[in-house]
């Protein structure tokens, strides 16, 4: 080796030696990955929460729209009841009416008071009230006499068929209370009758 190669080994040497001396040591600290303590126990807890309110949510729901229907259908029966109601109460207003100078139930007469029959058997604290009624032909006493046989005829026949008798009250009006004041045959058939109307017992009525 010359003398030239050996300076120049020497000065690289060197060289190396001050670099590798004068490098800072990197004292920059390796970042740790932080994380939020109990991360996952509070997503667990916020999942939980998050169900737990749906269902009652979902139950509240359902509450709500049971009540709705429940209330629904209390309407429809009160509706329905009243206009069962209704129903029996004009049924049990459907006149009878009778020929000239009888007091005969006539055979078309008897399917209007076999109804009444039924309501009475379904009904039972209902009362009624028989209201015999005359054309104006003939005396106020033949008459009056005339309208209570017709009533007491509706009467006999609901005892007959299995009314008690203390149930029905018979009344009579004579030629006193017309429906039709006219002076015809048509007005005169239309007073021979026999009303109905309900002493007792008609509040609640349930149809048969």
């Amino acid at each position: 080796m010359t003398r030239l190669q050996s300076v120049t080994l020497a000065a690289v040497a060197t060289a190396l030696a001050v670099a590798a001396c004068g490098k800072k040591p990197d004292n920059t600290p390796t970042p740790v990955a932080t994380t939020a303590p109990d991360t996952a126990a509070e997503n667990a807890k916020r999942r939980a929460d998050s169900l737990a309110q749906a269902q009652a949510d979902s139950m509240a729901r359902a509450r709500a729209m049971a009540d709705s229907i429940a209330r629904a259908r209390a309407a429809d029966s009160a509706a329905a009841a009243s206009h069962s109601a209704d129903e029996v109460r004009a049924m049990l207003a459907t006149m009878i009416h009778f020929e000239f100078n009888k007091s005969d139930i006539q055979a078309a007469d008897q399917a209007v008071l076999d109804q009444k029959i039924a309501i009475l058997q379904k009904n039972p604290g209902l009362r009624i009230q028989v209201a015999g009624n005359c054309d104006e032909r003939g005396s106020q006493e033949y008459n009056l006499a005339l309208g209570n046989r017709r009533a007491n005829a509706a009467k006999q026949y609901l005892v007959t068929h299995g009314i008690d008798a203390g149930r029905v009250e018979t009344v009579s009006n004579g030629e006193e209370r017309p429906l039709d004041p006219g002076h015809t045959e048509e007005a005169w058939a239309k007073n021979r009758r026999d009303e109905f109307t309900i002493l007792a017992g008609g509040d609640a009525l349930v149809k048969p």
